[in-house]
């Protein structure tokens, strides 16, 4: 028999390419989306799709009623918001929603994988040198967006206290890439249009993980994943904040550049004006109060041996090799 498994967020980046994995893995997949979600890349008609409401526990227990799923990768959530408190309402809330709905329908899950961030974390050991984050390390996050998966994160953490047996286990990525980000993207247009931003003068250690990898990762973690663990994902490498835009450049036939290092008060005042206009014209932009935050910090190092201990995970994806094939996509797709 086919096992069967729920893919919230299908429609997005990381989501679609969870579906693809467990099609290819013979799973019987029913994709999770809102009705105005793009179904750009779930075209494959082997997907069983689903219309499920997180903000609302009684009306995902009806559209969830009659389904018997044994897996669930929790991969829904919101990363840009005009209003703090949204982050809450999705990310917190809907995750919690969800995971009610399926505990009073006796859902016979065997694993819950939940897709959190490194955010949660925030500007831990920012004095150089910089460590790794250690799971170990007491969170302090500064972005709402990073608030919003801890206290999901320690919503689910709660439910051993009050006697609610859960198998849910928890991937904390670093910055995910490839092809279908729309962020990262953001980097690789302005480069393809001759500038290259930058800000802060100190030095920053970044991470990142292809998309691929953390699929990997989610299906290690349904496969074997020990409940209540939580788990750093990156390829393993530390990077300095200027690799990422020389690999784009590279990939992109080496456009002559004009490159900007602005102080930190710069993106303040850029990113103080994106908030302002993004609410006063009701439109989210990627210039906001927590992009500041995030490209303020400098030290996103992270240990990811438990993942490789616990669940044999093996990144396969360098930057340079996933920055080739992203740019690939981008420019066979005409995004750039």
């Amino acid at each position: 028999m086919m096992q069967k498994i729920l893919i919230t967020g299908a429609s997005g980046f990381i989501g679609s390419f969870i579906v693809e994995e467990a099609l290819h893995r013979g799973m019987e997949v029913w994709a999770a989306v809102r009705g105005s979600s793009s179904r750009a890349f779930l075209s494959d008609r082997r997907i069983h799709f689903i219309e499920l409401d997180l903000s609302d526990t009684g009306r995902l227990k009806a559209q969830l009623d009659g389904h018997q799923f044994e897996y669930v990768v929790h991969a829904a959530g919101v990363t840009k918001c005009l209003h703090a408190e949204d982050f809450h309402r999705v990310n917190t809330l809907g995750t919690q929603h969800l995971v009610e709905a399926l505990i009073d329908l006796r859902m016979p899950l065997r694993r819950f994988v939940y897709l959190s961030s490194l955010s949660v974390y925030g500007p831990v050991h920012e004095k150089q040198p910089y460590q790794e984050i250690l799971e170990s390390d007491t969170p302090q996050p500064n972005t709402a967006y990073g608030l919003s998966k801890l206290a999901a994160e320690r919503w689910l953490d709660s439910l051993a206290s009050r006697g609610t047996p859960f198998p849910y286990v928890v991937l904390r990525p670093t910055g995910v890439y490839g092809p279908r980000e729309r962020d990262y993207f953001m980097m690789a247009k302005s480069i393809s249009q001759h500038v290259d931003f930058a800000v802060g003068y100190q030095p920053q250690d970044i991470t990142f993980v292809y998309v691929t990898d953390v699929v990997q990762a989610v299906m290690l973690a349904l496969d074997h994943g020990e409940t209540g663990r939580k788990y750093f994902l990156s390829d393993g490498e530390v990077y300095q904040s200027r690799t990422f835009s020389d690999l784009i450049r590279r990939q992109l036939g080496d456009p002559w550049l004009l490159r900007i290092k602005a102080p930190l008060w710069v993106l303040r005042c850029i990113t103080f004006c994106g908030e302002y206009w993004g609410r006063l014209t009701g439109k989210v932009t990627a210039l906001n109060n927590d992009k500041y935050h995030i490209m303020c910090q400098r030290n996103w190092r992270c240990d990811i041996r438990p993942a490789i201990v616990e669940l044999g995970y093996e990144p396969q994806v360098k930057l340079e090799e996933g920055v080739a094939m992203t740019m690939r996509w981008y420019q066979e797709n005409n995004w750039i």
